[in-house]
């Protein structure tokens, strides 16, 4: 029995559809209205029902279209396209965005069902068109970053000026060609790229003449000379060129317009960035602009390199001046070897040496002063003095040397810090005598290939020089076999980030075992080239000598 006292529920008032929403004709009247196309394909993809949007979309009354199929019911209009979008609309449930017509982009929806396709169809050029401006202005954003990563810790300006044609296609441009512009204003060539892998090899090979075949009056000799950007047809760089075969690359590489601007420094024009863009596409004012700003980072980027490069070569010679060629010992062949870092200053505290004791013993010396600028290459130059007085004073040997040095750094150069290594050959070469202060150990390759490490059991041997002048200074003695070869060497030639001695070692000696046999130069710059494979991070020194070669 229902409760008396609990209040019913109210009932909801059944308000009648108006007749009119139920009535056909007036339906498709009120579809006819929307701004979308909205049509009706049966199971065999011909349609039965389309409103006005879609009449002007086809270009033709419902009359003549209905019954026929969509994708060829108008020739030339955007029934194919539209069609596929229909079917891969329907088939995956999601919205296909397809071009159709002339530059128009539109947005296919399907619901499939027993009588065939109900689409609809929405114009949506115009925000298609606000996204690719997005798309593209983050672009261009994303290319000034990348430049500037490329270019701003460069050593090498123009390899760096060589990978640049790469950032700017496709972004700005389908093809571009990166000139640089010599000291002597020598012009040529560093690097290409195109968007159609189809026509790179091409623009590459049109690169490699262009320049010596271009009349005064071309883009880039105009750009060269005035430091002006300038902007042409094709057609017309093609009119004032005079050889055929340059003008027969250039004309086919079907680029419709060239942009080329400068690449400004200080002082001078560095070179210029071409830009070949094909039919079609044009460069708007704010990729021009992001042009611009990449050739001004490109400009500054070789005037840098430039200076540095000048720089380098200075100190790269007063370091070299410092570290003299050894002198000639009977039966024994000694070289020596120098590799700058690739730091800008390139000068550090890594010195060689070789001399004759008062004896007449050759002397080998290795030593490397802690820090890398200079201030440690004249700590260098004046340890290195120090020991070859202490080493001619008194005849002292390897250890009695290091012993002397670590002293007169007491008094003399308080503070600073060095490791160094002193060979000296007794008996004709057939023995050795050897001491080590904190520098990496002196090695033995054997005539039949064997390596052995010359050290007391501790590998760097007793303490760096400046930390404790009263330091025992150990020293030992070894016998060579005639053909054996002693190398001394810094510790850039082994060290690399995140490895350790013991694997620094272990390539060391591989290198030297798979060199056996080798003559001495040739042993030392192959060494040079197997351990460092390019310009290092530390200055690299090393003497070698090998015995009964003379």
């Amino acid at each position: 029995m229902a409760d008396p006292l609990r209040p019913r529920p109210r009932a909801e008032p059944t308000v009648p559809l108006p007749h009119s929403l139920l009535d056909p004709l007036a339906l498709a009247a009120l579809v006819d209205r929307l701004p979308a196309a909205v049509l009706a394909l049966d199971p065999a993809g011909r349609l039965t029902w389309l409103n006005a949007a879609t009449e002007r979309l086809l270009g033709r009354s419902a009359a003549s279209l209905v019954g026929r199929p969509l994708d060829d019911a108008v020739p030339g209009s955007p029934g194919h396209a539209l069609a596929q979008a229909c079917t891969q609309a329907a088939g995956s449930g999601e919205p296909v965005t397809v071009a159709a017509g002339e530059g128009g982009w539109y947005e296919v929806r399907a619901a499939p069902g027993p009588e065939g396709l109900a689409v609809t169809v929405a114009d949506v050029s115009a925000r298609r068109a606000v996204q690719e401006q997005a798309d593209r202005a983050a672009a261009r954003a994303t290319l000034l970053v990348r430049v500037a990563a490329e270019l701003s810790g460069a050593l090498d300006g123009t390899a760096a000026l060589g990978r640049l044609a790469r950032l700017v296609v496709p972004v700005l441009t389908d093809g571009c060609v990166v000139t640089v512009v010599d000291r002597e204003g020598r012009a040529r060539d560093v690097g290409s790229w195109h968007v159609d892998p189809e026509r790179r090899d091409l623009l590459a090979r049109y690169a490699r003449v262009r320049l010596e075949r271009m009349p005064a009056a071309s883009p880039v000799a105009r750009a060269l000379r005035t430091g002006t950007p300038v902007r042409t047809a094709v057609a017309e760089v093609l009119a004032v060129m005079t050889d055929e075969t340059a003008r027969g690359m250039l004309r086919d590489l079907r680029a419709e317009s060239v942009v080329v601007l400068p690449l400004p420094a200080e002082s001078r024009t560095v070179g210029v960035l071409t830009l070949y863009l094909d039919a079609g596409r044009a460069v708007g004012d704010a990729d021009l602009a992001t042009a611009r700003a990449v050739a001004v980072q490109a400009g500054r980027a070789v005037d840098r390199v430039g200076r540095q490069s000048r720089q380098i070569q200075l100190a790269e010679a007063l370091q070299r001046s410092l570290l003299t060629e050894p002198p000639a010992f009977g039966g024994l062949e000694v070289v020596v070897r120098y590799v700058p870092a690739a730091e800008a200053a390139r000068v550090g505290g890594d010195w060689y040496d070789a001399f004759r004791s008062p004896e007449g013993d050759p002397v080998l010396v290795i030593g490397d002063v802690v820090g890398h600028d200079t201030a440690a290459a004249a700590a260098m130059g004046q340890l290195r003095g120090l020991l070859r007085g202490i080493a001619h004073s008194g005849g002292a040997g390897p250890a009695d040397v290091l012993r002397g040095l670590d002293e007169a750094m007491a008094r003399m150069h308080a503070g600073t810090l060095a490791t160094a290594a002193v060979a000296r050959l007794e008996d004709g070469g057939r023995r050795l005598r050897w001491a080590n202060a904190g520098h990496p150990p002196p090695v033995l390759l054997l005539p039949d290939g064997g390596v052995t490490v010359l050290d007391h059991g501790d590998r760097l041997g007793d303490r760096a020089l400046g930390v404790d002048a009263a330091a025992v200074r150990r020293e030992g003695t070894v016998e060579l076999a005639p053909g054996t070869t002693v190398l001394l060497h810094t510790d850039g030639l082994v060290e690399r980030r995140g490895s350790s001695l013991d694997a620094d070692a272990a390539r060391l000696h591989g290198a030297l075992a798979g060199l056996a046999g080798t003559p001495l130069p040739d042993l030392c710059d192959e060494l040079l080239a197997r351990l460092l494979q390019g310009t290092p991070q530390d200055d690299v020194a090393l003497v070698a000598v090998t015995v009964g070669a003379g």
